[in-house]
């Protein structure tokens, strides 16, 4: 399992990104990053929601409840302008910061 602390960096741009694909609740964006790591990373709840937060805060995602369901209402999450703005941002210091991790990095076995 990967260290949390390499992640911990780069939360808001990975839920920024799960929901910048479709609006999303707590539980099925958990399950996403645990689907798409092959089960390599897991977030907390309590981490997740202080993501979920803080990126309202900053007014980067809104939420609004979902159609009542089995159990009850869901707090869905969406992208705002602001907050696509700030996910293209942070993907373009990603990958300038993986460029140069990777001039140190390559090569070696």
């Amino acid at each position: 399992m990967i260290s949390s602390d390499i992640i911990r960096g780069h939360l808001d741009a990975i839920i920024l990104r799960l929901i910048y694909e479709k609006d999303c609740y707590g539980y099925e964006i958990a399950n996403e990053i645990i689907d798409r790591t092959n089960n390599e990373f897991k977030i907390k709840e309590a981490t997740l929601y202080a993501v979920f937060q803080r990126l309202v805060k900053k007014e980067l995602i809104e939420s609004y409840l979902g159609d009542i369901s089995l159990g009850g209402r869901r707090r869905y999450y969406r992208i705002t302008n602001l907050g696509r703005a700030y996910l293209n941002e942070e993907i373009r210091n990603w990958h300038n910061a993986r460029d140069i991790i990777n001039i140190f990095m390559e090569g070696l076995q």
